[in-house]
């Protein structure tokens, strides 16, 4: 935690692929991230969550349907984007027990991206992480191969209605069962 804390980048193993965590309360640390991995500072880095108490301490707009999903799919491989105030975050609850540890003990949300370079295959394990991060990062927590091998699904929900805007581990058909009644966007 106190690499975190510090605004220091630290490799998490998830669900799905490895990750790349930055604490988004220290200044400079997402920053850091985004140079890191080559990504273009516009482009919105997800927040993880150790449970749902954590995601709605950040003042989402849920509804049904969010709630729904959470329900079947926290932990796990969905990603949603949900109202905040003003704005949108995507918000992710890993299935996980080390990055689950890692969010518990830091007691909030972090920003956590996959561990590779933008535009290029997610890390599946720590060393492929390193390689592609190097020393931008200073501390790797390895926990094996990534069980998933698949980035999460996104899907956003707006006004009652979802979209699905990238498919991943979870396949739209799944999303539309669990969803009920709800009709896509």
């Amino acid at each position: 935690m106190a690499a975190l804390r510090r605004g220091e980048l630290v490799i998490v193993p998830t669900d799905t692929v490895y990750g790349v965590a930055a604490d988004p309360n220290v200044p400079g640390a997402i920053e850091r991230l985004c140079r890191a991995k080559h990504r273009p500072d516009n482009k919105p880095i997800p927040l993880l969550a150790a449970d749902c108490r954590q995601v709605e301490a950040c003042q989402v707009e849920l509804g049904p349907i969010g709630r729904a999903l959470a329900a079947r799919y926290w932990p796990g491989a969905l990603t949603m984007v949900l109202k905040t105030g003003n704005t949108w975050e995507g918000f992710r609850v890993p299935d996980h027990p080390a990055t689950q540890a890692v969010l518990r003990a830091f007691g909030g949300v972090l920003r956590v991206t996959s561990a590779n370079l933008s535009a290029e295959a997610p890390a599946l394990t720590a060393e492929a992480a390193v390689k592609a991060l190097g020393t931008a990062v200073s501390l790797v927590l390895d926990a094996g191969r990534a069980p998933g091998g698949v980035p999460s699904t996104v899907i956003k929900i707006e006004q009652g209605q979802y979209q699905v805007l990238r498919e991943g581990a979870i396949k739209s058909a799944e999303i539309a069962a669990a969803a009920g009644s709800y009709e896509q966007a």
